[in-house]
Formats: C-alpha cells, structure tokens, sequence
C-alpha cells in the first residue's frame, strides 16, 4: 500500500495520464494483482509464471492477437509510482527517432551513487546506452565526495519503450553474462548489439519501491506533496 492505495494501482494511475497511450495493461501472474486492478477498473492480462524479466512478460502480451494492431511497445515496471510523464514521452521519443530500444535517466546524487539499488547508465554523445551497472560508474575522483556538485553519474528509470521487432529480438536472444551477474535485463539487449538511447531529463526523481526503506521515503513525499495522480 501507498498512502492507501495498492501500489499497483498507483502507477497504473501515473501511466493513464500520458495521453499518447492508445491502451494500458497491466501484466501479471498473480491472480491478487489481477484483483486489485481490475476492482480500480484497470485491464489486465494474466501471463505465464516462469518469465525472468518484465520484458519476456510484456513480449507475452504483445504477442497475443489483441495486441497485433500495436507497433510500439512501452513497459512501465510496477514499482514506480513517481516516474515523470517526461520520462516516458522521452523513451517512445528514442525509438521513434530510431533507436531499437528506448528508456529515460536522471542526474543522480553522488552520495546515492553506491547505492546498488539506483542503477546507474553511461552514454556516448549521442545519448546511447553504453553500459548500465548497479556500481558507482563512471569512475571520477571528484565526484566521490558526497558533497561534490557533479552531474557524471545518471540514474536508470524503470521504463522501456520497443518497436515489435525490437522486443521480439531481445526476448529471443539467450542471457548474457553480464545480464546474470548484474541481474539486469538491458544488458542482454546491449551484449547483442542493439541500440538504447537515454532520454536524459534535468531533474532528479524518487527511485522505484524496491525496499521497505524506499517505501518508508515515498509514503514521506506522498504525504508531504499530496499531488497524487
């Protein structure tokens, strides 16, 4: 729960205002999220229980003959409810102007930088993804001082956009080491060739609830902020 409302039902409620959407659905094994969602008057499709990513669950969906109209495929994950309609307009922006994958990154703090929950990205000068980590990188001497002004360091947000082909290409090339090691999903896309660009935007966000301390932090800004969505 997040200030009373599941949280599932929160960012399902972030996602319906980027109004470029033509559908929103929220994909699930659980049969209890399937509940809340449909209760709030949400759309769900129920997927198989073995995927090991948000992006094999969404290639499900998009597989299925409902979805076929769709030529572009946006996976929001579930744990964010602050994500910034800036970051998703951001990420659909990249593949339309023709990267195979699109996703979003703010300035990170440098004392947040060891934090292995904040994900952090490297780009080249055209705003793609060289490598995503959940160490401090790049290495900087002056910004591993906490109090150092610095905007080296980037915070990954949990949001992916795909074209059909892309999503299908990902899914259906084999883990990647570094993929295992890192325990993140983009790595796999990247040890294959293809191309993420980073809709950089200028402000920090709240990163995803992935522990009890980040719920602890956003039930603190729901409360202070009373925006809501």
């Amino acid at each position: 729960m997040l200030a009373g409302v599941p949280l599932i039902v929160r960012v399902w409620d972030r996602v319906r205002a980027v109004a470029a959407f033509d559908e929103v659905v929220v994909a699930t094994d659980s049969p209890e999220i399937q509940a809340v969602v449909e209760h709030a008057g949400g759309r769900v499709v129920l997927t198989s229980e073995r995927h090991e990513s948000g992006t094999e669950r969404v290639a499900e969906v998009a597989r299925q003959a409902g979805f076929g109209q769709f030529d572009l495929i946006v996976n929001v994950q579930g744990d964010e409810p602050f994500l910034p309609i800036a970051a998703v307009e951001g990420a659909v922006a990249r593949v339309t102007g023709g990267d195979d994958i699109g996703t979003a990154a703010v300035p990170l703090a440098p004392s947040e930088a060891d934090d292995p929950s904040r994900v952090k990205v490297v780009m080249d000068d055209q705003g793609r993804a060289l490598y995503f980590s959940r160490a401090r990188i790049p290495f900087t001497a002056e910004c591993r001082v906490p109090s150092a002004e610095c905007r080296a360091f980037w915070q990954h947000l949990g949001i992916y956009a795909y074209s059909r082909e892309s999503l299908a290409r990902w899914v259906g090339s084999p883990p990647a080491d570094l993929e295992r090691l890192e325990r993140l999903e983009q790595l796999r896309a990247l040890a294959v060739g293809m191309t993420i660009g980073v809709a950089r935007l200028s402000e920090p966000a709240l990163p995803g609830i992935d522990t009890p301390d980040d719920l602890a932090r956003a039930e603190r800004y729901w409360t202070a902020t009373t925006t809501g969505v």
